[in-house]
């Protein structure tokens, strides 16, 4: 065999490694971080959507999901998707309209009539716009909104109407647009972060918490407070954001298969806290925790004077507004 034989027999063996083992080579890590626990329909769905995406790309895209902030919280998961340190997150809709307002329309009180009405924003022309106006602004990519629950109050008395909120410490995350709620009652706005939630209310330092059914079972509030007052005035939303860096490198393909999959993560999500939302009422029942039904359209009517006032939080337009409350 001449040494020319031998060279092109051994470029060519190269090549055919290369090819066979090309998948592992060009694999990419990504990380998709949230706060929420290992329990709850977000996680489970995180890990669904990863396993679904690295078998879906033969591999190529190995994505690994840290919950209940590990990478901090969601504020601090924002910074980190444009520092580029996190690749994917979940982050809850008040939190990414600090950084782009409009978006936070829907996590006013009040603003949404229920969840048939979130239904119809989050397939509407208007959600589609404001996601354009967040995704020009940051570079970052909304690719699916998730329905969070409706928001309910906790706290260690009765709770009907909204003057018996005046003066409570209401622990709220620390997101501007959570602050109308506050107002609306006449509470005393407590930011704390979602991690810290459980301490504060076990040691007094706040008086009570708002967060929906399924996060309030997860997260076991239950345990330090005695009344569950469903006042359900938010319709909470979260959205899935890949951050610019991953997303402006992958194909139009690679794209559509992203978006495809995380919408269908987020889809399940949805189902299954639509689910629980309609039984975990029982189930504090059984828990020995008093559940309260408030006179809601007193809270509504108190937040309603709020939504268009800009030094209570607003960020949208009249127009804006509008729109969203003509959806059927």
């Amino acid at each position: 065999m001449s040494v020319w034989t031998f060279y092109l027999r051994l470029i060519g063996a190269t090549i055919i490694a290369l090819v066979i083992g090309g998948p592992a080579y060009a694999q990419t890590k990504l990380k998709w971080a949230h706060v929420y626990e290992v329990t709850e329909p977000y996680h489970t769905e995180a890990l669904w959507a990863a396993s679904e995406i690295k078998k879906r790309t033969n591999g190529k895209f190995d994505i690994a999901v840290f919950p209940a902030s590990q990478l901090g919280n969601e504020n601090q998961l924002n910074e980190g998707l444009g520092l580029g340190a996190v690749d994917i997150v979940y982050v809850g809709i008040n939190f990414v309209a600090a950084t782009y307002q409009p978006l936070g329309i829907t996590g006013a009180p009040f603003m949404l009539r229920d969840l048939n009405h979130w239904k119809a924003y989050r397939d509407s022309k208007l959600f589609s716009d404001l996601v354009q106006g967040y995704d020009e602004k940051t570079r970052h990519k909304i690719v699916a909104l998730t329905y969070y629950g409706q928001r309910h109050v906790t706290a260690n008395k009765p709770i009907r109407k909204p003057e018996d909120m005046k003066g409570m410490r209401l622990r709220v995350p620390p997101a501007p647009l959570f602050l109308m709620f506050a107002q609306s009652v006449g509470a005393k706005a407590t930011p704390i972060a979602f991690s810290d939630v459980y301490t504060a209310l076990q040691q007094g330092l706040v008086d009570g918490q708002e967060n929906p059914l399924p996060t309030i079972m997860a997260k076991k509030f239950y345990e330090v407070q005695s009344h569950i007052v469903l006042t359900g005035h938010i319709t909470e939303s979260m959205v899935t954001v890949v951050g610019s860096h991953v997303w402006n490198k992958l194909t139009p393909d690679e794209q559509k298969l992203f978006a495809d999959t995380l919408k269908e993560a987020a889809a399940r999500a949805t189902e299954a806290i639509e689910a629980s939302e309609r039984v975990l009422a029982g189930e504090f029942k059984k828990l020995g925790k008093t559940v309260v039904e408030p006179d809601r359209e007193a809270f509504r009517k108190a937040a309603i004077p709020l939504h268009n006032d800009a030094s209570a939080g607003a960020g949208w337009t009249r127009a804006q507004y509008d729109e969203l409350q003509a959806l059927k």
